[in-house]
């Protein structure tokens, strides 16, 4: 796994408009060095039909008319991507910008543009014709890349007009936002991880009788969402001090300074230096990601769905389709170990880390849903059928009863949002074929 730090700094990194543009302009800026050594030097022969071989004139309009049109597109794409970013603000919620703000398919475009122009500016900057002063000098090698880029920009500005209007739709939207929930769960929930039951219950033995009497907190420094916690550098520190440190919050919880990060014992091992480390391990920021927090994909579709199902806007089919990949997401997740909240070095506790439950992710999934849709029998009956699929990919008891707690509620809800008797039929033969299939103990499948 990728350092904490690393990952925390590439996301930033990767969530800016400035990055790419930014290191694709360093590379038109070198390119135009690279080409006019090129031409400064007579070892490259230009004798090919595609080389530039106009006079000063010439390339300097050819140049001075590929720059200026490129400031002008660079400012058009940079509007419709203003103009995007507003309309994903309003019909899909705030915590969708991010998403938007990480397309590299624009930060490309972008940087295209601009570093077209720079290329252009410094390739200008060196021509020169017999009355200037200078002997003359045409950079045919560059001004020939420079009639090249002009073309591929005209490409990108192609790929871009299809880009932004597929950007903004909201089954491209939901997909996105889908894809990063799986990819979550693989990164955060691998198939080889966790404790059994027995080794649970022995992790619990082994804490000290004191420890909630005599293990000191160690309070935040900021104030801001936990985005990541440096987990092996806790584990450095827990094993170095001879420590016990139980985490307090989980990834995606907004901390206040002072609250409580961590409890240590023993705490007489406390001082202003060890809380300092302590605290390092821990990353804030402004927003939740989903670098440690699988919950925040799902509650971001949860939030698209909601938007859809509003009386505003009144669009239960983009809201069926969230449950659809809410479903998808939760069928991938009832087939992976959940990490052991223990953590050992050399068979000795050192970290105890309460991680989500399967229970408050299915009810940050179904929860807000179910009850702003209870009155519209389409997005009942497919919540229904969202968790009758869910039951067939999982024989745990546990999930099974956390599924069947779901179903009795939306039934139950159902029965008093819905006023036609035959849309509450409807519903009872869902609720019953997810008894069913909760039944069926030979139902397990494999996730692809």
């Amino acid at each position: 796994m990728r350092n904490v730090k690393v990952s925390k700094l590439w996301d930033q990194l990767h969530s800016s408009y400035w990055f790419i543009p930014a290191v694709m302009a360093v590379v038109a800026t070198a390119l135009a060095f690279t080409m006019l050594s090129f031409d400064r030097t007579d070892k490259v022969g230009i004798n090919y039909w595609w080389v530039y071989t106009g006079g000063t004139d010439g390339a300097r309009s050819l140049l001075e008319a590929v720059a200026g049109s490129m400031v002008s597109v660079a400012a058009t794409a940079f509007s419709i991507t203003i103009v995007a970013l507003q309309l994903a603000a309003s019909n899909f919620g705030p915590r969708l910008l991010r998403n938007f703000m990480q397309d590299t398919g624009n930060q490309v475009v972008l940087g295209t543009f601009l570093g077209t122009f720079i290329y252009c500016l410094f390739v200008l900057r060196t021509i020169h014709g017999d009355g200037d002063g200078y002997s003359q000098f045409v950079p045919q090698l560059a001004v020939t890349v420079g009639i090249l880029l002009a073309i591929i920009s005209i490409g990108v500005l192609i790929y871009f007009i299809h880009h932004a209007s597929t950007i903004i739709q909201a089954s491209h939207v939901i997909q996105n936002v889908s894809e990063d929930l799986h990819s979550a769960i693989k990164r955060l929930f691998p198939e080889k991880i966790g404790l059994s039951e027995p080794q649970d219950r022995q992790g619990v033995e082994e804490i000290p009788i004191s420890f909630e009497e005599e293990a000191l907190p160690i309070r935040a420094n900021n104030t801001g969402y936990l985005q990541a916690i440096d987990d092996k550098e806790l584990m450095k520190i827990a094993c170095k001090h001879n420590l016990l440190v139980r985490i307090q919050v989980r990834p995606g919880k907004f901390v206040v300074q002072g609250g409580d990060l961590v409890l240590v014992f023993p705490g007489e091992k406390v001082n202003k230096k060890l809380t300092k480390k302590i605290n390092d391990a821990f990353i804030f920021g402004k927003e939740r990601t989903e670098q440690q927090d699988v919950e925040f994909p799902i509650n971001q579709l949860v939030e698209i769905a909601l938007r859809a199902i509003s009386p505003a806007v009144n669009d239960p089919f983009t809201a069926i389709r969230c449950i659809d990949r809410l479903s998808a997401g939760l069928c991938h997740l009832v087939q992976r170990n959940f990490p052991s909240p223990y953590r050992y070095d050399n068979n000795k506790l050192r970290v105890i880390a309460e991680g989500v439950k399967f229970a408050e992710l299915t009810d940050a999934a179904f929860n807000q849903i179910r009850q702003y849709g209870r009155s519209d029998v389409a997005v009942t009956i497919r919540l229904l059928e969202a968790i009758a699929l869910i039951a067939t990919y999982t024989n745990n008891s546990k999930y099974q009863a956390v599924l069947r707690h779901h179903a009795d509620i939306i039934l139950q809800d159902s029965r008093e949002g819905l006023s036609q008797e035959r849309d509450n039929k409807d519903v009872e033969e869902r609720y019953y074929q997810i008894i069913k299939n909760l039944n069926n103990d030979d139902t397990n499948k494999d996730w692809d």
